[in-house]
C-alpha cells in the first residue's frame, strides 16, 4: 500500500437497549473530529431543549425526530467518516429484539462488529443474540465493548467478569476470536484516546483498533467465481459481463459454466475498457470464450477442480425479515448472486413458521439447480435471499450450509 492509499472498513454496532450504543458512536464521531460544525450546533440546540447542560452525542446518530422524541433508535443508520489512516462505513443498528432483522441487514457486509455491553448489567439475552448473529454471518472481526465503566468505578474485575462470561458463550457459537475493550462513551475513555483512569488495560483504544484491524482480505487466491450479470453481443461475438467475486481469471484458462456443465476457454478479458491478460477479485470485467456457448445471466463461470456444489436441495441458516410469516409449502423465489429461481419451502427444522426477526434453519427445493458454496467459505456465493413471487418483497436472508457433499442434480 502506498502512502496515498487509504482502505475502507465496513463495521456494524449492536447492543441492548440503553447500553449507550448511540452515545458511543456519537463520541467516536465527535472525538475523531468527524462532525461538521452545523451538526454539532444542532445537537447542542436539541440537548438544551431537553434540559441537558452538555451535548447529548447520541443525537449524532439518532437522526429521526420521532426516534429522538421516543428516546430509541429503530432503524439502521449509516455513517461515513475517515481518519488519516482509514475510511469507515458504519452501520449503527437498533438494539430492540424486534429489530433483529435490522442488525442482520447492517452486519451482512460488515468486516467487523462492535457488540456493546453495559458494565453494570453484563452479558444479557440480547448480547447473546447479537453474538449469535455475528457468528451466523461469519463477521471476520468482533469487538466486545464493555461500556459505562465509569459507573462501576473503572474496576478491572468487573471488566474481566464480563469478558469471561462472553468468552464462554462465544466458544459455544464457534465465534472467531474477539477483542475486548473497556470504555466509557459518556466520558470518552478508550474510545478515541487511551484512558488514564484504566491503567490496568494495556490494549488499544477503540478507534486505533478500528484503524489497524486487517480488512479487505485478498480474494484472488480463492477459487474463481464469476456470476454472469449481462450478456453483450457485439459483432457476432458474445461478451459476458459481471464482477469476479473471488479468485483469478487468465486468458487461456479452461472454464466450466454452471449449471449446464459446459466447458470452454477464456480468449479475452476486458477490464475498464482495456484488454487484460488476467483479472482479480473484486474487479468488474467482461469475458470472451472460445466457444459460442449458451451462457445467460445467472450462470456462474469457474475454473479448476474446486467448483461449487450444484444442487436443487438447499439447506441454510436464515433470518426472516418480512412481517408476514414463512411457512412450509410456501412458494418463493431464491436470488443467489445474479441468478433467480423458483423454489418451495420443504422444511423449517421443526418450526411451524418463522415470524419477523426469527432465526432458524430451512430446507428448500428449487426448480433449477444452483451453484452454491458454503457460507463459511464464501459470504458472497454462500448467501441468498428469498423473495415473494407475488410482489417482489424480500422475505428472508439465508446462509448456505452444505453439510455433507452432494452429487450434482
Amino acid at each position: 500500500m502506498t502512502s496515498t492509499t487509504v482502505d475502507t472498513l465496513r463495521f456494524a454496532t449492536a447492543g441492548s437497549v440503553d447500553d449507550g450504543k448511540s452515545t458511543l458512536v456519537g463520541r467516536l464521531l465527535h472525538d475523531s473530529k468527524s462532525v461538521l460544525t452545523d451538526q454539532l450546533e444542532a445537537v447542542e440546540h436539541a440537548s438544551r431543549n431537553r434540559g441537558q447542560d452538555t451535548p447529548d452525542l447520541a443525537l449524532l446518530t439518532d437522526g429521526l425526530r420521532a426516534e429522538r422524541e421516543q428516546g430509541i433508535t429503530i432503524d439502521v443508520a449509516y455513517r461515513y467518516f475517515a481518519t488519516a489512516r482509514r475510511r469507515f462505513i458504519l452501520a449503527d443498528t437498533p438494539g430492540h429484539v424486534q429489530y433483529t432483522r435490522n442488525m442482520v441487514t447492517g452486519a451482512s457486509t460488515a468486516e467487523l462488529a462492535i457488540i456493546l455491553v453495559d458494565a453494570r448489567n453484563g452479558v444479557v439475552e440480547q448480547t447473546r443474540r447479537h453474538a449469535a448473529i455475528a457468528a451466523l454471518l461469519r463477521v471476520p472481526h468482533v469487538v466486545l465493548a464493555v461500556n459505562k465503566m465509569d459507573l462501576v468505578g473503572y474496576e478491572e474485575k468487573e471488566f474481566e467478569r464480563i469478558v469471561e462470561d462472553f468468552a464462554g458463550h462465544a466458544a459455544e457459537l464457534d465465534l472467531p476470536g474477539f477483542t475486548p475493550i473497556p470504555v466509557s462513551a459518556l466520558a470518552g475513555d478508550n474510545v478515541v484516546d487511551r484512558s488514564t483512569r484504566m491503567d490496568w488495560y494495556e490494549g488499544p483504544a477503540l478507534l486505533r483498533h478500528l484503524e489497524s484491524v486487517p480488512v479487505g482480505g485478498d480474494r484472488s487466491g480463492e477459487p474463481a467465481r464469476f456470476p454472469v450479470q449481462y450478456v453483450i453481443r457485439h459483432a457476432e461475438i458474445r461478451h459476458y459481463a459481471g464482477q469476479l467475486v473471488s479468485g483469478t481469471l487468465r486468458v487461456g484458462d479452461r472454464v466450466t459454466v454452471h449449471p449446464s456443465g459446459g466447458t470452454s476457454a477464456i480468449t479475452g478479458i476486458d477490464v475498464l475498457g482495456e484488454d487484460a491478460r488476467e483479472a482479480y477479485a473484486p474487479q468488474s470485467l467482461t469475458l470472451r470464450l472460445a466457444d459460442q456457448r449458451d451462457v445467460s445471466r445467472g450462470d456462474m463461470i469457474t475454473t479448476g477442480a474446486d467448483v461449487p456444489a450444484l444442487t436443487r436441495d438447499v439447506r441454510a441458516a436464515v433470518c426472516h425479515l418480512a412481517d408476514r410469516p414463512l411457512r412450509v409449502g410456501d412458494r418463493v423465489l431464491v436470488r443467489h448472486t445474479t441468478r433467480t429461481v423458483k423454489a418451495i419451502v420443504k422444511d423449517l427444522a421443526g418450526a411451524a413458521e418463522l415470524a419477523a426477526n426469527d432465526l432458524g434453519r430451512i430446507t428448500l427445493r428449487t426448480a433449477e439447480p444452483l451453484a452454491l458454496d458454503d457460507y463459511a467459505d464464501s459470504r458472497r456465493t454462500g448467501a441468498f435471499i428469498l423473495v415473494d413471487p407475488a410482489d417482489g418483497a424480500t422475505l428472508t436472508a439465508g446462509m448456505v450450509d452444505l453439510g455433507e457433499p452432494r452429487s450434482p442434480a
